[in-house]
């Protein structure tokens, strides 16, 4: 069980005060708060450390490196694959980017097909739009059921010898929906397709087993689960990584140079060209540290009893529309809503009237909206250090402007 007083104690920010009231955050799927385990793990690195890894014998450049290489081993672990297999970006987003350049660009030709869902954040849309104008590949999307789940039927259905690529999100930064994306990668790995799972919104809230998974790539950001920003990951099998060309060139990829030719170093290396953010590394490792002594399995049964919590209130306003999953174990902390007759930016402020920060807009999920037919949502989103009396406040104040609408 939780001890959610004892935890507060480390995030400074929640003892803020916004517009007179204390700050309630409920933006975190957007980004998470950070404790200050991790804003000290930053600060430490800076004030004692600071130097550029593998390039010097010299002793800071010694502990830099092993900083970092131990926060890969450290976070590896966290996703249950091997260091080698995962490289460090600024995000998932550019996690993403480099799974369509590196590989889509060299795989992908006219008439192939990408299966991606309706349900996707743009980072895992976009840079498929962008690969399939190159190469004249085609873009097919899954449906998803009144249960705003990935339709498997549906999967099946667009399934076929051209599907060279199946992208999909573990978890809806919209919906909250948690995907079968067990089930997903293993049909598409028993058609021949290459898989790739955007887990930005699943890293930090759910535990994540990417080798029980089967997926050829993941990606996750550091900001969602406790780390700063800048920072990412992508797992990639180191089968699929050993023969795939690097994304980037530079210092600290490269084998060896000539002029007109260059041979390059073993993944991860190979797709990490420059000097990489080893603050970032360090502050990333930290959080990894800190969500492990909480445990991913409290944190998933603690958003469990929050979904109640909002799902039955919520049920109960006849001016308010959730989307996502009714079922309170199939779905994140994640809660869009709309009411009636109500603008979303004019709900989001209102609720930072009374300190209660939360996100309005279509939330990188413009194709989703259209599906749905709005123009966009209020999204609320609890985390592990958010008080169940966070949570009830929230919904007060939410009855109290769906009434205000009659």
């Amino acid at each position: 069980m939780l001890n959610i007083d004892k935890i507060r104690e480390d995030f400074p920010i929640l003892r803020r005060e916004v517009n007179g009231n204390k700050l309630i955050y409920l933006d975190n799927t957007a980004t998470s708060q950070k404790p200050m385990q991790v804003i000290d793990a930053i600060s430490e690195y800076y004030k004692n450390t600071n130097a550029n890894i593998h390039r010097g014998v010299h002793t800071l450049s010694q502990e830099a490196s092993e900083m970092y290489d131990s926060g890969r081993e450290n976070i590896a672990e966290f996703i249950k694959c091997d260091p080698s297999e995962l490289i460090f970006t600024r995000n998932a987003t550019e996690s993403l980017n480099l799974v369509a350049y590196a590989w889509g660009m060299n795989h992908l030709k006219r008439d192939d097909e990408i299966i991606i869902t309706k349900m996707e954040h743009h980072s895992n849309m976009v840079p498929w739009h962008l690969i399939a104008k190159k190469t004249g590949a085609k873009i097919k999307a899954i449906d998803f059921g009144d249960d705003f789940s990935v339709s498997i039927e549906s999967f099946q259905k667009l399934l076929n010898k051209k599907t060279k690529t199946v992208a999909i999100g573990h978890v809806s930064n919209v919906l909250g929906t948690i995907n079968d994306v067990k089930k997903i990668c293993r049909l598409a790995k028993e058609n021949g397709s290459l898989t790739v799972v955007d887990g930005a919104q699943s890293a930090p809230h759910i535990p994540v087993n990417v080798e029980k998974m089967d997926c050829d790539f993941f990606a996750f950001s550091a900001h969602k689960m406790l780390g700063p920003t800048g920072i990412g990951g992508l797992f990639g099998k180191s089968e699929v990584l050993e023969n795939l060309d690097p994304f980037f060139g530079g210092g600290g990829m490269i084998k060896d140079v000539w002029i007109a030719d260059s041979t390059y170093t073993k993944p991860p290396e190979k797709f990490e060209a420059g000097t990489p953010d080893i603050s970032g590394t360090v502050g990333f490792s930290a959080a990894i540290d800190y969500l492990r002594k909480v445990g991913m399995d409290n944190i998933e049964e603690y958003e469990i009893e929050m979904n109640k919590l909002v799902i039955d209130k919520i049920s109960q306003l006849k001016n308010v529309n959730l989307y996502g999953p009714e079922n309170p174990e199939k779905r994140g902390a994640i809660f869009s809503f709309d009411i009636k007759d109500m603008n979303p930016h004019d709900v989001a402020m209102l609720f930072d009237q009374e300190g209660i920060a939360v996100r309005s807009g279509q939330h990188c999920a413009n194709a989703l909206m259209r599906e749905l037919g709005i123009g966009g949502t209020v999204r609320a989103s609890p985390y592990f250090y958010n008080t169940k009396e966070e949570v009830k406040k929230f919904l007060e104040v939410l009855e109290d402007i769906s009434l205000n609408t009659c």
